[in-house]
């Protein structure tokens, strides 16, 4: 038992210094500092320093600023305005009609950002206004939005991937490939439910507008061109094992770039304030980084993650009960902190017990990023919430309320790759042949 009440000492420690207000990264090194100078008699100074210098200096972390920094750059380009025009020709016959433009805009859009705030508010930002002076459900509206712009932590390039990996040392390349089946899964069964709430509802949604010539069509369609281009070359260059994840993120930069001056959207107050922002949430992530790096290495020191490891071995639990009791344990994690900060956080402790359960670390990733998704639309604090309540200026209970249904969703995406593992794995395997 002294594991657990040491575990739930730090952890007591952690929530006061976040609900104090201070830093998450300033906190996860104070926690870190605690246990090695109350627990442990190495060198504090010597261990932090040594540590972080590491952590800072990792070539893999190098894609994070790039990718993030590609995201800000189309963010403030005319990108969700040309994907509303190519896509909505082509759904007027769909159940649902053109609530599945913000079902594949957030696809889309994810694939390039790698955010799940930076995809709500794209695409909330042009088609919460059209979908409104359309008629459709406010409901579905806000919850279509809150559901696939978590798309954006899952679909690659993802910058909580690339946190998973760094943290984890996994290949963040085979996590990228490994995020591709899983994404396109929660787009046809977001797809699936828009459709299906449709057929039931169908005085809820408008009728459709006039059909369009094919070639109209066709002709609307082409301002997609440059934005799938620009996934084929980031994704496929990955995939093809012609450039690292770092090198597909700088072409990425570039095509972003083109992409935004071709647009009519470069100028030089965009590009400063795309730099700025890369360049701020960058430093963020780097800092939360470097600390949960330090409380790692600290934990190793006080001996912690081996004893838990050791405790809930004792407990005898399945791989399955294992995994139900994580996915509430980040549920409910996930309600107080972001994306990010929960993966660094959780995975000194949760990756001995995963180990020792024989769970695929490479799995356990994407099943971790699926459960941060749900929690991106959990109340008191999902991102994707706020970002909705800020765009609609609604109750957040109510955004809340409209995106409950595609929590269900994504828990039954996480049902999914549980029962069939490979859905994560047959690509990333496929790679590795």
């Amino acid at each position: 038992m002294n594991e657990v009440l040491l575990t739930i000492f730090l952890l007591l420690v952690l929530f006061a210094l976040l609900g104090s207000g201070v830093w998450v990264a300033f906190s996860l090194l104070m926690v870190g500092m605690a246990g090695m100078a109350l627990f442990s008699d190495a060198p504090l100074g010597q261990v932090m320093a040594t540590t972080i210098w590491g952590a800072s200096n990792s070539w893999a972390l190098a894609a994070l600023p790039l990718f993030i920094w590609m995201g800000e750059i189309l963010f403030r380009s005319r990108l969700s305005e040309d994907m509303f025009t190519g896509l909505s020709p082509w759904m007027n016959r769909w159940p649902g009609r053109l609530l599945h433009v913000n079902i594949f805009g957030c696809g889309i859009f994810a694939a390039v950002s790698g955010s799940s705030a930076a995809t709500a508010a794209t695409i909330g930002k042009m088609s919460i206004p059209e979908l409104s002076k359309r008629g459709y459900p406010e409901k579905l509206i806000i919850g279509t939005l809150a559901g696939s712009a978590t798309l954006g932590l899952l679909i690659p390039p993802s910058i909580i991937l690339i946190v998973y990996g760094v943290a984890t040392e996994q290949s963040i390349a085979r996590l990228f490939i490994a995020g591709v089946l899983p994404g396109l899964l929660l787009v046809a069964l977001f797809v699936g439910y828009v459709g299906l709430w449709s057929l039931l509802n169908r005085r809820a949604i408008p009728p459709g507008e006039a059909g369009l010539p094919l070639l109209e069509k066709l002709r609307r369609s082409k301002r997609l061109i440059p934005v799938l281009a620009l996934i084929a070359g980031v994704i496929g260059s990955i995939y093809a094992g012609i450039a690292s994840p770092t090198d597909a993120a700088a072409v990425g930069v570039v095509l972003a770039l083109l992409l935004s001056w071709f647009s009519g959207t470069l100028n030089r107050h965009s590009f400063l304030d795309g730099l700025m922002g890369a360049t701020k949430t960058s430093a963020m992530i780097a800092f939360i980084l470097a600390g949960a790096a330090f409380l790692t290495v600290a934990m190793g020191f006080t001996g912690i993650p081996k004893m838990l490891a050791a405790w809930i071995g004792e407990f005898h639990l399945s791989p399955y009960a294992l995994l139900a009791a994580l996915s509430l344990f980040f549920i409910v994690l996930g309600c107080f902190l972001d994306g990010i900060s929960v993966v660094v956080l959780t995975t000194s402790v949760i990756l001995p017990m995963i180990e020792q359960a024989g769970i695929d670390t490479l799995w356990f990733g994407i099943f971790v990023v699926i459960v941060v998704e749900m929690a991106q639309i959990t109340p008191p604090v999902g991102f994707n919430l706020f970002v909705i309540q800020a765009m609609t200026g609604r109750n957040i209970l109510r955004v809340a309320a409209a995106a409950v249904p595609f929590f269900l969703v994504l828990l039954l995406a996480l049902v999914l790759i549980v029962v069939f593992p490979q859905i994560v794995t047959v690509l990333p395997d496929m790679m590795g042949r």
